[in-house]
């Protein structure tokens, strides 16, 4: 008998369609009742498969008895229980991958399409309101300054294209680059008032939840852009809208929120705010690359073989 498996969130779709064929598979999302589906198939499920950002839930992992492997598409970021899964014995898995090349892309696209009003231009057209006059001139990039808060891997490859675009670039973090010749501020509104685009690309931690507050908005100025692919509660969402609406900041380009997927109305309202729903590691092939990794780790658990990447 094919093992029974327990799929807790949609996952990317090829990957989905390859387990079906290998697995007996369970879509906890599909159920009209999904506990009443745990506690039906709790003596049987050998296996859960999630996603980094959603995890597993303590109460589903206590109701599988016979739970031997979690399987991460992707990472999870504090959603497993690894202390608990030591303890009962289950082993669990993620997809190390390199997305860092892939979120610099989209960041530096958000930095273009905000400053070059690219998608209010797009609904300007679409909307015929181009046979009535001309879209008002958006902001060139070429000797601008692009402002980095968090100069990790991700930030690093966000300079170099914003480089390649003839910005200059001046970053923020809890301490200076050794390696980097960048300009260092260790003060964050230092940085703000020195940026004509700031962008957030720190992990989001207890002492950067609500960094980018009202304090730092009015520093980065009415001609200032704001662009955050990192996580949505490092900027203060109210703060941010209140910003945009009182113009005083110029625009702002968005791929993480603080609620996701619900997005305020106010912000989706705005023409000078773009707006994406969180993809900046959502290209095919990392998306191949995680559902290849996580196949490999299921196969080699069910057939008693060491995991290619364990977390436990």
């Amino acid at each position: 008998m094919r093992p029974e498996i327990l799929v807790l969130v949609p996952i990317y779709a090829p990957t989905l369609a390859a387990l079906e064929r290998e697995y007996a598979v369970h879509k906890l999302w599909t159920a009209p009742d999904p506990d009443a589906l745990v506690k039906e198939i709790s003596g049987k499920v050998r296996a859960v498969v999630t996603t980094g950002s959603s995890g597993i839930e303590s109460r589903q992992f206590e109701a599988l008895p016979r739970l031997e492997i979690i399987g991460c598409f992707g990472t999870p970021h504090g959603g497993v229980d690894l202390a608990l899964a030591k303890r009962r014995g289950v082993a669990v898995t993620n997809t190390p991958d390199s997305i860092t090349g892939d979120v610099a892309d989209l960041a530096m696209g958000l930095i273009v399409a905000a400053m070059r009003r690219i998608a209010e231009a797009d609904r300007f057209v679409r909307g015929g309101r181009w046979l009535s006059g001309l879209l008002p001139p958006g902001s060139g990039l070429g000797g601008k300054t692009c402002g980095i808060i968090g100069l990790g891997a991700i930030g690093r490859e966000i300079a170099k294209r914003a480089e390649a675009f003839g910005m200059s670039v001046c970053y923020h973090g809890p301490r200076r680059k050794a390696d980097i010749a960048y300009a260092y501020h260790p003060d964050l509104a230092s940085l703000a008032r020195e940026s004509d685009c700031l962008v957030v690309a720190c992990a989001l931690t207890p002492q950067t939840r609500g960094l980018v507050d009202a304090r730092i908005l009015d520093a980065l100025g009415p001609e200032g852009y704001f662009v955050n692919i990192a996580r949505g509660p490092i900027v203060d969402e109210r703060a941010l809208i209140a910003a945009l609406k009182d113009r005083r900041i110029a625009g702002a380009a968005l791929d993480v929120f603080w609620d996701e997927p619900r997005v305020p109305a106010e912000l989706a309202a705005m023409e000078q705010v773009v707006l994406a729903p969180h993809i900046g590691s959502t290209t095919r092939e990392v998306r191949e690359e995680r559902g290849r990794k996580l196949l490999a780790n299921l196969r080699a658990h069910f057939a008693g073989q060491p995991l290619p990447t364990p977390l436990t």
